[in-house]
């Protein structure tokens, strides 16, 4: 090794081991190696450079990387912390498996609704034909125009009165049964059915009470049936609360006199039903039964377990029942157009008379003959 070589190794080992100085060092000597390290800097040579180093940073730079080297490096680049999971063991695991398959079955079912959504898929099913549509739209048009705009007697009493039909599911009874309910409540206003079901001592009375207040909740939200200003419908004190603020608010805008014009009064009328009995109308937006009717179901199998091990099958019956709801406007029309039929039938030129209804002439104080 020549006299350069040896003394650059020299200055390479007095870089990597240089000295520590610590608290514990002498003063002397930590004066002596600051002074040193100054003389250095001050001299103003070039940096040390360490050649075992620069190999190495020179050698790696160089080196390539087989592709599982790679793929392995890449791997350690992109590798995600992975969540941890419970012990088959474990109490929890039952609720992670069910909340995993809720998740599933939540978001399959966002799907479908996503493909329900589709307007090709809606229009399968909405308008299945195109031309038997566009067809009979032109025959209604037609019977519009030779009818020159005018509708018959049905098609203004469903633009004018509101009605609802609504069908029970099938209830365990049998058609004697719940017709002798279904009887009982044809013809009541839909709150007084209510509350004879309510004391009714029949077993089925308590289904027939929930489907009565299902139809009378789904024939006010559907068909706006019931919503006069003086219905008698039972309402919520909440909502009676916000109608008479805003009877106060169009008072306190309007005035007295103005709201007495705008708001429409109705006065109560007593009618005769069909039955002939007298009946008094309060309002004519109130809902009652215009008929109730019950329809036979399929037949159910119970055992009937017998002595000597016999078991008989029994047949348990099942039983629908279907209400109309209609408002009190319907009955009012209704007892109008009889009255008006039997004051025709009384002063009608079908009336048969005794003798002509013309004045008398020729009249004397005696006898003519």
């Amino acid at each position: 090794m020549s006299t350069s070589q040896r003394r650059l190794v020299t200055q390479c080992m007095k870089r990597v081991f240089a000295e520590r100085i610590s608290l514990s060092t002498p003063l002397p000597c930590r004066n002596f190696s600051q002074q040193t390290r100054v003389d250095a800097n001050e001299s103003g040579d070039k940096p040390i450079r360490n050649p075992v180093l620069d190999e190495y940073k020179a050698r790696m730079a160089k080196k390539v990387l087989s592709p599982a080297q790679q793929a392995r490096v890449k791997r350690k680049a992109q590798a995600m912390p992975e969540s941890g999971a419970l012990d088959k063991s474990s109490i929890f695991e039952d609720d992670r498996i069910a909340q995993e398959k809720l998740n599933d079955a939540r978001k399959e079912q966002e799907d479908e609704m996503k493909n329900l959504a589709d307007p090709a898929i809606l229009a399968a099913v909405l308008d299945p034909v195109p031309a038997e549509r566009a067809r009979f739209m032109a025959k209604k048009v037609v019977e519009t125009v030779r009818r020159r705009g005018r509708v018959n007697r049905e098609l203004v009493i469903k633009r004018t009165e509101r009605e609802h039909l609504v069908r029970s599911h099938n209830m365990k009874t049998s058609v004697k049964k719940l017709g002798m309910l279904a009887r009982q409540i044809a013809g009541k206003r839909i709150d007084d059915a209510i509350v004879q079901m309510r004391f009714s001592k029949k077993a089925v009375a308590r289904e027939v009470l929930k489907q009565l207040e299902y139809a009378r909740d789904q024939a006010i939200v559907m068909r706006g049936m019931g919503l006069g200003l003086n219905a008698t419908s039972p309402v919520s004190k909440e909502g009676s609360s916000a109608e008479e603020s805003s009877e106060e608010a169009l008072l306190a805008e309007v005035g007295k006199e103005e709201l007495e014009e705008i708001k429409p009064e109705f006065n109560p009328v007593d009618i005769q039903l069909k039955s002939g009995s007298r009946y008094k109308v309060s309002s004519p937006t109130d809902i009652y039964i215009d008929q109730a009717w019950v329809g036979r179901g399929p037949y159910g199998k119970l055992p009937d377990y017998r002595a000597r091990g016999r078991v008989y099958l029994m047949r348990t019956p099942f039983t629908s029942l279907s209400v109309v709801l209609k408002e009190e406007k319907t009955r009012i029309r209704e007892w109008s157009e009889r009255e008006e039929k039997r004051k025709k039938a009384r002063t009608g030129a079908r009336v048969w008379q005794h003798l002509p209804d013309r004045p008398l002439t020729n009249h004397r104080a005696w006898y003519n003959w």
